[in-house]
Order: C-alpha cells, then sequence, then structure tokens
C-alpha cells in the first residue's frame, strides 16, 4: 500500500472520528491543537486505525504521534 493510500485512509478515520472535514485535514494538522481531539478521541484513532488497516500498533506509541503525517508515518510501519 502506498502512502497516497495511507493518507486518504487516515484522514478519512480522523473525519470520522473527529467530525472534521476532509478539506481542513493536511499532513501537518495536529490532532488537538487544529483537529480538536481530546484524550478520549486520541484512543478512538488508535482504535479505529487499527479497524481500519487491519493492524496492531503499540498503543503507547501510538498516542506520541501528534499529527497527521506523523500518523500516516507510523501506520506506513505496520502495513
Amino acid at each position: 500500500m502506498d502512502r497516497t493510500e495511507i493518507e486518504k485512509r487516515v484522514v478519512k478515520v480522523v473525519c470520522g472520528v473527529l467530525g472534521c472535514d476532509a478539506e481542513t485535514v493536511t499532513p501537518d494538522s495536529h490532532f488537538v491543537f487544529d483537529l480538536g481531539a481530546e484524550s478520549t478521541q486520541s484512543v478512538e484513532l488508535v482504535a479505529a486505525f487499527e479497524g481500519e488497516f487491519n493492524i496492531e500498533m503499540d498503543e503507547d506509541a501510538a498516542l506520541e504521534v501528534q499529527t497527521v503525517g506523523g500518523a500516516v508515518e507510523f501506520i506506513a510501519k505496520y502495513v
């Protein structure tokens, strides 16, 4: 799976969990500061990424990821 496909799917998940518009999400978008994620939503994002990509991630490491681009890079290691 290429990075473009991963990024599209990450944006889809982010918008689904956080209720934001895909047009407002960029690789530099910070989950908390730009997209308004709360701590419980961060855990939801990890679970949703695992479901979307059918992977199991290190949850502590995944929760350290702060941006959409960071999530793409992190998930790329698992797929």
